[in-house]
């Protein structure tokens, strides 16, 4: 008889015991026997690590009962809601909005030249200091403050806006349904 099959057996010949523990654990013969085929299926993914000559009835009831345990957490953070209230009283803002604002900035992006787009991104997008963005664009400070400038208020005029807030707060959006 091969290790395996001699090990199989061992298990199989817990599954009562396993099935009463967790039946202790769960109050639910269903939910036991949900309990037991996952430690099951998870003594056997695992059956490598297990070392031969130590207490398998340990291992195995240690695997079902953090088993559980992890399913308890889980469950905790579950809300019961047959009725769908708690779901339907979710909202999210529509996205069509913002699509439309980065389909503006995006435009507006690639009409500004390549040297003032690339400082504005460098500075305003990726955060890096105007000194970290003159040294990779290797031009001087001054130049790169110039540049951020020039971008800043070329692209409010490319998205019809009078301040940065504008855009956010739907400038692009009343632009573009107009």
């Amino acid at each position: 008889m091969s290790a395996v099959s001699s090990w199989r057996d061992d298990v199989v010949a817990m599954i009562p015991a396993l099935r009463a523990f967790a039946w202790s654990l769960a109050h639910n013969g269903s939910d036991a026997d949900d309990l037991v085929q996952d430690t099951l299926i998870k003594a056997w993914t695992n059956r490598d690590k297990f070392e031969m000559g130590t207490n398998l009835r340990a291992w195995l009831f240690t695997i079902l009962r953090n088993t559980y345990y992890t399913q308890v957490t889980r469950r905790r953070r579950e809300v019961r809601d047959e009725s769908g209230e708690i779901a339907g009283s979710l909202k999210i803002e529509a996205s069509q909005d913002w699509s439309v604002t980065l389909s503006g900035l995006q435009a507006a992006l690639a009409q500004l030249p390549d040297e003032h787009r690339e400082a504005l991104i460098l500075v305003g997008a990726a955060g890096l200091s105007y000194e970290e963005a003159a040294e990779i664009c290797g031009c001087a400070l001054g130049t790169i403050k110039s540049r951020v400038n020039r971008a800043r208020n070329r692209l409010l005029k490319l998205m019809d806006a009078e301040a940065p807030g504008e855009v956010l707060n739907g400038g692009v959006v009343a632009a573009a349904g107009a």
